[in-house]
């Protein structure tokens, strides 16, 4: 009985020493956390060349589209953040009419955003085949999904 409670024993420190060894090695905060999202910014921008390269593919373009194409691309083209992100507490401790104003610039923002997009993409569609026009319009923009990763797009319910 007294080798059984000694094993105990010995696995109990066993386990409080690992645990102490993963909260020291545990992420600080602050620097961590900024490689953290250039890991993840690389990885979304590998993952767009990836499907930018495999629509190109399927859309077999021609010579003369290849110019529509890369103009296309430098226009739509997702910009990365320039500096940190705004804290939530700052947006928190502004005023009620502050915070909607601060939401209706960005909102400003992002529909200049997509307006751009929209010219671009109809000049390069206007470059293409009624063929090619199908393939795009299954592939580009999430398809049928409503351009949403998740799987579903917009939900109606009802």
């Amino acid at each position: 009985m007294n080798l059984f409670r000694k094993s105990i024993l010995v696995g109990f420190t066993v386990l409080g020493m690992a645990a102490a060894h993963a909260q020291d090695t545990a992420p600080a905060g602050g620097h961590d956390r900024a490689a953290n999202m250039e890991q993840r910014r690389a990885k979304m921008s590998e993952m767009y060349a990836k499907r930018q390269a495999r629509l190109h593919d399927q859309l077999k373009l021609t010579a003369q589209q290849e110019s529509a194409w890369a103009s296309y691309q430098a226009a739509i083209k997702p910009a990365m953040p320039d500096g940190p992100r705004p804290e939530r507490g700052a947006f928190a401790k502004l005023s009620a009419p502050e915070r909607l104003s601060k939401m209706i610039e960005m909102t400003k923002q992002r529909e200049a955003k997509m307006e751009t997009h929209l010219t671009a993409l109809t000049a390069f569609y206007g470059q293409l085949t009624p063929e090619q026009k199908a393939v795009f319009d299954a592939h580009a923009m999430g398809g049928k999904h409503g351009g949403h990763g998740w799987g579903g797009g917009w939900r109606h319910h009802g």
